[in-house]
């Protein structure tokens, strides 16, 4: 059984935690040495419940991901390992996906018998990736799949780290040879082509503004994407389900982001608020517009001395923003920004239709496999400081708009109002669902359910970070929902 684009499975977990082990289970599919963690027992109810290789179920046979992997098969695994620190103080189990899950996927990964498996992912500059690695046991995970024989290879899809997560602080450039990745130009096929100009000011945080205007003008449209993953066969999408302070919601679409190697080519806002031609903040601000250009100016320079006295004054102007009542948005974190979206977009039509040779093709060009890990999610001013939240969940499908779009409903959100659910499914050249959300089919632990009761019956309402609180009005759910079911 094959599982249809507008199709979303969603399993309850037996508990949400991922650190009681579960009560042994017969695994007759996967070797002794699998443990019965909360993710893999989820994991194989969720597979088990989408229907794939039935005939083989209970079986040594069972291979379910053989669905979608061949025998000699290029697989990459892309979690989400944004930093290794969570800004909240709420540990790493809502902030990145956990090392259980992507274990048990890696055990049906290997049952398929890939040629390569390769796990990676490109967290913001600023991440220790090692000490992240070894704070969630992956290089353990990864010795005990090596020492029975089934080679997992670590990436860093980074091609810039910096030095300190401190503002002003250095890079260090050329971490990975440009050989490692394609340059791909979406030109006037990018979302982003409709808010460009010639005067267009993007930015994304830490980061020299000027080297965003060579990948990103009127007509151009660049992204470098990590060569392991446009040369795979499958991609299995291992997103942590969390709101995002400029997204609202980071899950099957926003994970895309970190296959990109090079933070100059992805505009996350607009510099200036949204009365004069930007999107980082709503309206405008004098004292907002003297810290961006500080930040500009600390970004652009050189030396380290002048880098730092930039950025301390920008912190300074920060402190006198908040003491006079002014929000601490500088960097689009709000429901009006209208850049991020369009960035997260434009990577998911390469990551489908990018060739080899750095053009987009007309035909889909790998197969895209999301399975998100939601039993312990992340609420509140995401990705990089949320607090947990126990939703006890993962769920999986072949179309990130579709699942996405079942995350929104999940959360409490209103996904027709969050741009990043619904303009996944404006038609396009180059299209992320030849269906709308109405023809979206649900089963939540192998029962169908309608999505005007997904809510009700298996969601919880997250806390929006605060930039989004307030977009959506009491009683804005019930309603698109209810318009959903009578659409349907």
């Amino acid at each position: 059984m094959s599982i249809q684009p507008n199709w979303v499975f969603c399993t309850k977990a037996p508990i949400s935690s991922y650190y009681t082990r579960q009560p042994e289970e017969h695994f007759p599919e996967l070797p002794q040495w699998a443990e019965a963690t909360t993710a893999l027992v989820t994991l194989r109810s969720l597979l088990i419940q989408a229907g794939l290789d039935r005939s083989n179920y209970g079986s040594r046979e069972w291979n379910p991901l053989g669905t979608f992997i061949n025998v000699g098969d290029k697989v990459v695994v892309k979690p989400n390992w944004v930093h290794h620190r969570n800004g909240s103080g709420q540990g790493l189990d809502c902030l990145v996906t956990h090392t259980s899950v992507i274990e048990a996927i890696l055990h049906y990964v290997a049952k398929a018998r890939p040629q390569s498996i390769v796990v990676g992912d490109a967290p913001i500059q600023g991440c220790d990736l090692k000490a992240l690695m070894v704070d969630c046991h992956v290089p353990r995970m990864v010795e005990r799949f090596i020492a029975n024989g089934v080679n997992i290879v670590l990436k860093d899809f980074r091609r810039t780290i910096l030095q300190s997560e401190k503002l002003g602080s250095k890079a260090q450039e050329e971490c990975q040879p440009i050989g490692d990745y394609i340059l791909y130009d979406l030109g006037c096929e990018s979302s982003l082509e409709a808010i460009t100009s010639l005067n267009s000011e993007f930015r994304v945080t830490m980061y020299n503004p000027d080297w965003m205007k060579r990948t990103h003008a009127p007509g151009k449209h660049q992204y470098l994407i990590a060569r392991d993953v446009i040369e795979s066969d499958v991609m299995i999408n291992v997103p942590k389900l969390k709101t995002h302070k400029k997204a609202c919601i980071t899950g099957a679409l926003k994970n895309t982001v970190g296959i990109n190697g090079h933070k100059e080519y992805l505009p996350h806002h607009r510099k200036g608020g949204s009365q004069n031609g930007g999107d980082c903040y709503p309206g405008r601000s004098g004292l907002k517009g003297l810290v961006e250009e500080l930040l500009d100016a600390a970004n652009r320079a050189q030396r380290t001395v002048l880098r730092q006295i930039l950025a301390n004054t920008a912190r300074a102007g920060i402190a006198l923003g908040k003491l006079v009542g002014t929000d601490n948005n500088y960097d689009g974190s709000w429901h009006g920004n209208d850049t991020v979206w369009r960035m997260a977009l434009d990577l998911q039509r390469v990551l489908h239709y990018g060739a080899a040779d750095g053009t987009l093709s007309n035909h889909v060009q790998r197969k895209v496999l999301t399975i998100t890990d939601a039993i312990i999610a992340g609420q509140g001013d995401g990705p990089l400081s949320p607090t947990p939240i126990e939703f006890g969940m993962m769920t999986l499908g072949v179309n990130a708009a579709a699942v996405e779009w079942v995350h929104a409903l999940l959360m409490g959100l209103v996904p027709q109002q969050v741009p990043l659910t619904r303009e996944a499914f404006v038609p396009h050249r180059y299209s992320l669902a030849d269906f709308v959300p109405e023809e979206i089919l649900v089963w939540v632990n192998g029962q169908p359910v309608p999505t005007s009761e997904l809510f009700v019956q298996y969601g919880r309402a997250f806390r929006l970070p605060s930039g989004w609180q307030g977009h959506f009005e009491p009683g804005q759910l019930e309603t698109s929902s209810s318009q959903l079911e009578e659409s349907a």
